[in-house]
């Protein structure tokens, strides 16, 4: 019997973290963190990490491993979660993966190709179009080639979008048809992966009220703290959902107001964007949200004991 990983992903807000960490308390679970963002440190309540309180004492592997200067990749992304469920294994405990970072998962599952190396001056030309006419114009140019990729690579992320473009330019195929030819670290375990779905009102309903928390937690005074503590303001977490809005803020691009309706809009459009990147991804087992209804973990845990040979809530 191939050892067992289980993953629980989805998209924002569809309640990946509750539903993680009761599966954890009952099948002696570990969880790690499949977040791209979260995987910095200092950078939390845009996250949303779990704060220690309220991890129930359930190991959590992978969140704060990174400083904000460094460039954390998918490939290492694997290469750690890899370790990690090795580890966790070893001790008789079962890994949870827990997030909604579709790339990250295809990384651990799939693998990734080593890829071309940089190409210093097509990255050049790439990024003095980024700067002449935005990000917004490769963003473009990368769903002309590789409409798989723009679905998964925000239109303001630079550095993926010049990389996946390169890719392109450098081989001639696009970077997702080159997954084919890789092997998954983990290939030897048996993967169990749900993916949470919830109606695209709920999404918003709920996408929503947790961006009110954000704000009501201190999500503007957390970005000011890191910026007083050195953390470039090109520092790549500050690119993603949440913080690269309320940069735009401090910057006086717009107000409080403006700055939380962009949230919860550009929460919803990724929430769209994870969706169409889990329906490519094979061998996903989906269940209606939210994860913290208790329908949702007695279905999942039903699902459990017919196919992992683990018995409902068993936490012996």
């Amino acid at each position: 019997m191939r050892p067992i990983v289980l993953a629980v992903l989805g998209p924002t807000a569809s309640g990946k973290t509750s539903l993680g960490l009761a599966l954890a308390e009952k099948y002696r679970g570990e969880i790690i963190n499949c977040d791209s963002t979260a995987v910095y440190r200092g950078f939390d309540i845009g996250t949303d990490k779990p704060p220690v309180e309220e991890r129930r004492g359930i190991p959590h592997h992978l969140i704060d491993i990174a400083d904000p200067t460094e460039v954390y990749t998918a490939a290492q992304f694997a290469q750690d979660a890899a370790a990690a469920i090795r580890d966790i294994h070893g001790r008789g405990k079962l890994p949870i993966l827990v997030g909604g970072t579709g790339f990250y998962y295809r990384a651990l599952t799939r693998g990734l190709f080593p890829g071309p190396g940089a190409d210093e001056a097509l990255r050049a030309r790439l990024d003095r179009v980024a700067d002449r006419r935005g990000p917004d114009t490769l963003h473009r140019m990368l769903k002309n080639v590789d409409p798989a990729s723009a679905a998964r690579i925000m239109p303001r992320d630079r550095k993926r979008l010049v990389r996946a473009l390169e890719v392109f330019f450098t081989t001639g195929r696009p970077l997702t048809s080159h997954f084919g030819d890789t092997a998954s670290p983990i290939a030897d375990c048996e993967v169990i992966a749900i993916v949470l779905k919830l109606p695209a009102a709920l999404t918003a309903e709920r996408v929503a009220r947790r961006v009110d928390r954000q704000f009501a937690r201190g999500i503007v005074e957390e970005v000011k703290g890191l910026l007083a503590r050195g953390v470039p303001p090109s520092a790549r977490p500050f690119g993603g959902l949440v913080y690269r809005q309320v940069m735009e803020m401090l910057r006086g691009v717009r107000d409080e107001h403006a700055t939380r309706a962009l949230i919860t809009q550009e929460n919803r459009r990724y929430a769209r964007r994870q969706l169409i990147w889990f329906r490519k991804e094979p061998n996903l087992v989906w269940f209606d949200g939210p994860g913290e209804r208790s329908e949702t973990l007695q279905l999942v845990d039903d699902m459990l004991a017919a196919r992992s040979r683990l018995p409902p809530g068993d936490a012996t």
